[in-house]
């Protein structure tokens, strides 16, 4: 079963259960990679379902921020909640250990000595990673490679 008719399942059974929280949260990531898909002109894969699953995620906690931020609790809880039901939908992240196996074998793979070389190394880490990993925490482990 692919990722999407997975969400489409979950939907359903969000509207039998009459789980309003959760299923305002399912139509916004469907209607989201709609949108993709009709700008694009394309029909996403799983990685790219997985692609915008990330990005709303990301929003969201971007939007937690700034609640709590603002004193509005209440808000950045329907937030969470939200984070919560996306996160769902994204594989399971990998580990620091495997994040490093990775770069090194990346490293390894293209020759990348110095930090000129991030850009390509980045390049071939990111579609692999896509999804498993928090990209942020790679690029601190290619920095630390390539420095070290």
């Amino acid at each position: 079963m692919s990722l999407r008719e997975r969400i489409n399942e979950e939907m359903k059974a969000a509207m039998k259960a009459k789980e309003s929280a959760k299923l305002g949260a399912i139509r916004l990531l469907l209607a989201a990679v709609k949108q993709k898909e009709v700008d694009e002109r394309v029909t996403l894969d799983d990685a790219g379902v997985i692609a915008v699953v990330e990005k709303l995620t990301k929003q969201r906690k971007d939007s937690v921020a700034q609640y709590e931020a603002a004193g509005r609790i209440d808000l950045a809880d329907a937030e969470k909640f939200e984070i919560s039901v996306l996160a769902a939908y994204l594989p399971e992240k990998m580990g620091v250990e495997e994040m490093a196996a990775a770069v090194a074998a990346a490293v390894a793979e293209t020759g990348a000595a110095g930090p000129a070389d991030m850009g390509k190394l980045m390049a071939v880490l990111k579609p692999r990673l896509a999804g498993k990993a928090d990209m942020a925490e790679v690029s601190k482990l290619v920095k630390a490679q390539l420095a070290g």
